[in-house]
């Protein structure tokens, strides 16, 4: 059974910088056999894709994130991160870890990132 743990949600001020962590377990659950990715959820608001990383280290990511997140990972760890700079009110949301591969996916339950002064 595969676990996805997402932390690092907090309370941060505009322009400010955050970290996501995403630890995933699991029997011979690998996320550099995934494609890995971060979506977010803000309130009213549909479920988005905000970066992803493909098994072969290829990343994409939203507009809106663009020059501003990166999206990694440490193998050796089985961890996803998302380093998230200078924050806009307007990333507040749920932000969600994703292991996908083919017609499976896992998902975690979600770490609430607020940007507000």
């Amino acid at each position: 059974q595969v676990q996805l743990v997402e932390s690092g949600g907090d309370l941060v001020q505009p322009g400010g910088s955050l970290r996501l962590s995403c630890a995933a377990s699991g029997n011979i659950f690998s996320i550099n056999t995934h494609v890995m990715a971060w979506y977010r959820q803000a309130p009213g608001k549909e479920r988005e894709l905000v970066a992803r990383i493909t098994n072969g280290g290829i990343t994409n990511y939203a507009d809106s994130v663009k020059g501003r997140f990166t999206i990694s990972r440490d193998n050796a760890k089985n961890t996803l991160y998302l380093q998230m700079n200078r924050l806009k009110a307007e990333d507040t949301a749920v932000y969600y870890c994703n292991a996908r591969l083919g017609p499976f996916e896992n998902w975690g339950q979600g770490t609430q990132v607020t940007v507000s002064s």
